[in-house]
């Protein structure tokens, strides 16, 4: 597998859906799009050759619900999904097992481990 180090777009002024192809990528360690302005839901492709040492999807105003397909990533080590417009059940299993409540925080309705119970 090509890996992809690090890709980095923080702090610009992105706006619009996050392309599916950027997220599937199954080979970037590190992916911040964190302080944007990107909207929409985040796309529903992680599967179990989705590697992650970094995910930051953090200050944006994405919206629905945590993919469910992202708990069959391989690795994730740091998950920052605070400061959205998320709603639903926070999925059970890796990465969000060791998920902390400031990274999930500032959601409309973001419910589950370690958030209030749904």
């Amino acid at each position: 597998m090509k890996v992809l180090a690090t890709l980095n777009l923080d702090n610009n002024k992105f706006f619009g859906e996050i392309p599916s192809t950027v997220m599937g990528n199954a080979g970037v360690g590190i992916l911040n799009l964190s302080r944007n302005s990107l909207e929409g839901n985040i796309p529903d492709v992680f599967g179990p050759k989705s590697y992650y040492m970094v995910l930051d999807l953090s200050f944006n105003n994405l919206k629905g619900p945590v993919p469910k397909s992202l708990s069959s990533a391989k690795y994730v080590g740091h998950l920052d999904l605070s400061h959205n417009h998320l709603c639903g059940e926070i999925p059970v299993g890796t990465p969000f097992d060791h998920l902390e409540g400031s990274r999930s925080t500032a959601n409309d309705c973001l419910c589950g481990n370690p958030l209030k119970t749904c």
